[in-house]
């Protein structure tokens, strides 16, 4: 049983990045060998150097929605909107939202709080519907707290290749790529492929619980077309851009989270996926798995002792301490190698967290 201290390391704050390379792709890159646990160091634009011969990238193209709405001292962080005017919503000041509360924070804009959960996650009620242009004056790009508000790189926290907007926060291990850099992998004779999974709480809420075991997934919705998913299964080698690609990969694989004999909690009404393609789609040589095309909701919770079914190889940024994302950094190296690569990383002075630098997992 491992302990959230496990997961614990100092960040000097200096090496928490507030503004992305320029150009994208001049990044550094730190290079892992789960073979024979070698560490290199490098940059972005070299990233064809360390991919496995003709391994198959898979990009997380969700965009980034202008979730955070600001009136005065009044925010609100849209997490999901149920309707046009219903929300699921983080909010402050708390005390503004207390249960049927009714208030204006502006003129012409009324919000009731119907429901306080137990996270703090409101249910809210608002006046007009979202989709008046009133509310556009207020929107804002959800930028995590470690990176000051600026609007000016909006479209710098959003991918090259995003496309479905929906997400909370940037697939952040993305944003190294420039069109230049897709283009030469292409070449090279690593194929690019596309699915959806929109960041929300599953990725970026805290774990509170002592034993990570007892930490409860928030769960968030993916998408896959059935042509993706036969690509996926005739690929010999897989590398997932992300750890929203890798969990959506692992929950959407044979035998994964919601295809196996036991599957996830919200494998039933919210999620469709169509299991014909495990007898329809064909898998190339030795290639030892599938993948079924879908939609829906996913609860994942990758950490230490977990088997990977899916993903190879993992591009990924440098993540929080005692946070999921590192968790699942760490079922793929081991634990102890994890601090070992994050030892190494901030000894090399490599930009931490959503802005910061990349590191490939082989």
């Amino acid at each position: 049983m491992y302990k959230l201290s496990d997961f614990d390391f100092h960040l000097p704050d200096d090496l928490i990045a507030q503004r992305p390379a320029n150009p994208r792709d001049h990044a550094r890159l730190l290079v892992y060998d789960r073979q024979d646990k070698s560490i290199r160091d490098d940059f972005f634009y070299n990233l064809d150097l360390y991919l496995p011969k003709n391994s198959t990238i898979v990009l997380n193209n969700s965009r980034v929605e202008k979730a955070r709405i600001v009136i005065g001292n009044v925010e609100i962080f849209v997490l999901r909107q149920m309707d046009t005017s219903h929300a699921e919503a983080l909010v402050r000041p708390g005390k503004k939202f207390r249960k049927d509360k009714t208030f204006s924070p502006a003129p012409g804009i009324e919000i009731k709080t119907l429901e306080v959960q137990d996270d703090g996650v409101r249910i809210l009620h608002v006046s007009p519907e979202f989709d008046n242009p009133v509310w556009d004056q207020y929107r804002l790009t959800p930028f995590p707290p470690y990176i000051a508000q600026n609007e000016d790189l909006s479209e710098e926290y959003q991918t090259v290749y995003a496309k479905d907007e929906g997400s909370k926060a940037a697939p952040t291990a993305g944003l190294h790529f420039t069109d230049e850099l897709l283009s030469a992998l292409r070449t090279a004779g690593h194929p690019t492929l596309e699915l959806t999974l929109h960041v929300g709480l599953g990725t970026f809420a805290p774990v509170k619980t002592e034993s990570i075991d007892d930490h409860i997934m928030h769960s968030e919705w993916f998408s896959i077309h059935p042509e993706t998913a036969q690509n996926l299964s005739e690929a010999q080698h897989i590398t997932a851009v992300g750890t929203t690609s890798a969990r959506t990969l692992e929950s959407i694989v044979s035998g994964g989270y919601l295809t196996g004999q036991n599957p996830g909690k919200n494998s039933s009404e919210t999620t469709k996926l169509d299991f014909s393609l495990l007898k329809s789609a064909p898998t190339a040589a030795g290639s030892h798995r599938q993948f079924i095309a879908g939609s829906g909701s996913t609860d994942i919770f990758i950490k230490p002792g977990y088997q990977f079914k899916a993903v190879d190889s993992l591009i990924t940024n440098f993540h929080l301490p005692k946070s999921t994302l590192l968790m699942l950094i760490s079922a793929l190296t081991g634990i102890d190698e994890m601090h070992r690569i994050y030892s190494h990383a901030i000894s090399k002075k490599y930009r931490f967290y959503s802005f910061g630098d990349a590191m490939l997992i082989i």
